[in-house]
């Protein structure tokens, strides 16, 4: 086991009406804390889901473990093969190298916490998402930049037959 000392020497504390805020329904995203200010330590967002609304495609990533803590109403998560439904206070961590994706179960919104560990920085990441979003990237332009944010793509046969069913999973 290797120990991970971050290097960082101030407190990180963002409030909320302070934090970058990406995307607009279904789904946002809040920019909290990137790789840069906690010393590589972590890195953090908010994520808020309409109901049904997908938050991320499956994906894995090389280097970095990545924690899903439910604040409010449901969410699917994808871990590995398996697809887990969440309630308010669940949490769900995914080891480095398994595949996971996420989003509000059909009928209700959900409020993530995500944390990255080791932090990655990933900002940038979700500006691109929302650049995808207003039209000024391509979708495409995503698999260019995987390896720089840790991020990369797979399908998912438990995923997809769950989004495209609609019912709920087992519960965490």
């Amino acid at each position: 086991m290797s120990l991970f000392v971050p290097k960082f020497d101030e407190s990180v504390v963002v409030r909320e009406a302070e934090a970058e805020v990406v995307g607009r329904a279904p789904a946002t995203v809040r920019l909290l804390a990137d790789s840069s200010s906690t010393g590589g330590a972590l890195t953090t967002q908010r994520v808020t889901l309409a109901a049904g609304a997908d938050g991320a495609k499956p994906h894995w990533h090389e280097n970095s473990a990545e924690m899903f803590f439910l604040l409010d109403g449901a969410a699917d998560i994808l871990s590995g093969d398996d697809v887990l439904t969440a309630g308010p206070g669940d949490l769900v961590v995914v080891p480095p190298g398994k595949p996971h994706a996420f989003a509000a179960v059909p009928g209700a919104d959900a409020d993530l916490l995500i944390v990255l560990t080791p932090g990655v920085e990933r900002f940038e990441y979700f500006r691109h998402l929302q650049r995808i979003a207003l039209g000024e990237a391509t979708r495409e332009s995503l698999l260019e930049v995987q390896e720089l944010y840790d991020n990369h793509f797979l399908s998912s046969l438990a995923w997809d037959a769950r989004r495209r069913a609609g019912a709920p999973g087992e519960s965490v």
